[in-house]
């Protein structure tokens, strides 16, 4: 009888009956997961597969058009792994820059008071949000390839780089061991950056005074090391593509998978961010714009200093949404053959080995992983913008 009490009592307490709630949801979802995965390994053991990681170490037999690290046929299925993240992450985060840009520049446009601007950024936004973004990249492919010279016909940019349709080829720099030294100062000119920024800041509260952040920080990050560079007797050298036959050789080369998956993808969510950045500046009372320019500050320096700070805390949620959106998408690449991780593990690896589960999981811990740093980076930024409350 007591124990029916305590535990009627406890059902009845809101605290605990969340509580028990939380973890019976827990341990079902837990034991669900552990159902499927034992599942799994058994019906792999029954077809004679197993469960191993172990083909990563075998040859991948098969090459990679673009690779930002050392990739031959000969390498491993890990390095082919490597590889296709790195394509992922160089496309997503290149993506999210020039989707940033576009958005906030497309965003500010739509509420110009020029009419032509206004209704050009409307047309675009609608046009681009309401067709499928497979379609853009086909789109974008397409025009790459159809419309560069081939490489013989190369257009040339001071026969240093060249355009085709093969790809944009252009001088690979080579660094001299002396070139860490470089790195170093730039490296010491962030910090400092930082550092100073701080120091005048809490300078300017206390006296008024008011330091050359800009330009200190300027000569900090790129003076120093510009200059050293060049007492050092410049430890850097280029090699410079040429023309061997159909194609060029030497240097490097951005592939025009890599340019239209990367446009693509940007104008896209561009479209999205811009009405985001729309909504945000609405959102901020326009009294605080009358206010601004009544004290004399023009309309650019309003929506610098008193608009977009306060927008920013109603555009970081939804934005944040935007860039996992351009992350996930980035897995399209394998339609126009861009060889990021899904075309790779995801692809041919899984084609060779017949390691479906083992690819998968890779795959999907790949997402899963970027999905969280995305939101893990953005919610901390948000955090930094929302109001202070005493």
């Amino acid at each position: 009888m007591d124990s029916t009490a305590f535990l009627s009592r406890l059902w009845r307490d809101e605290h605990s009956r969340s509580v028990i709630i939380q973890v019976l949801a827990v341990v079902l979802i837990f034991g669900l997961f552990a159902y499927l995965v034992r599942n799994a390994i058994v019906n792999l053991e029954a077809i004679g597969k197993g469960f191993s990681f172990g083909y990563l170490q075998e040859p991948a037999s098969y090459d990679i058009n673009q690779h930002l690290i050392e990739y031959t046929s000969r390498s491993t299925h890990f390095r082919a792994m490597l590889v296709g993240i790195l394509n992922t992450l160089l496309v997503a985060v290149s993506g999210v820059v020039l989707a940033t840009v576009l958005g906030f520049t497309l965003g500010v446009l739509r509420l110009s008071k020029n009419l032509l601007a206004s209704k050009l950024a409307h047309i675009y936004i609608d046009y681009v949000r309401n067709v499928p973004v497979l379609l853009h990249i086909l789109l974008v492919y397409g025009i790459i390839v159809n419309t560069l010279p081939v490489p013989r016909e190369a257009q040339s940019l001071g026969d240093i780089a060249f355009l085709t349709n093969r790809g944009f080829f252009l001088p690979k720099p080579i660094f001299e061991p002396l070139f860490l030294v470089i790195l170093g100062l730039f490296a010491a000119g962030i910090v400092f950056t930082i550092w100073f920024r701080r120091y005048a800041a809490d300078i300017q509260r206390k006296t008024g005074e008011h330091y050359p952040v800009f330009w200190i920080s300027l000569g900090a990050v790129l003076g120093i090391p510009f200059i050293s560079y060049f007492l050092i007797g410049g430890p850097i050298t280029f090699e410079i593509p040429a023309l061997t036959g159909f194609n060029f050789s030497g240097g490097m080369v951005v592939r025009p998978e890599f340019t239209a998956l990367w446009i693509a993808l940007s104008l896209y969510t561009a479209a999205f961010i811009a009405e985001i950045v729309r909504a945000g500046i609405i959102s901020v009372n326009y009294g605080q714009t009358e206010a601004s320019l009544a004290l004399g500050i023009n309309h650019g320096r309003t929506l610098n200093l008193v608009v977009i700070p306060q927008a920013l805390r109603v555009i970081v949620p939804p934005l944040t949404s935007q860039y996992l959106n351009l992350a996930k998408n980035s897995s399209l690449a394998i339609a126009i053959g861009y060889m990021d991780i899904v075309a790779t593990i995801g692809g041919i690896t899984l084609n060779q080995t017949g390691r479906e589960m083992e690819c998968m999981i890779i795959v999907l811990l790949l997402y899963l992983s970027l999905s969280l740093l995305i939101s893990f980076a953005m919610n901390i930024y948000n955090k930094r913008i929302s109001l202070v409350e005493r």
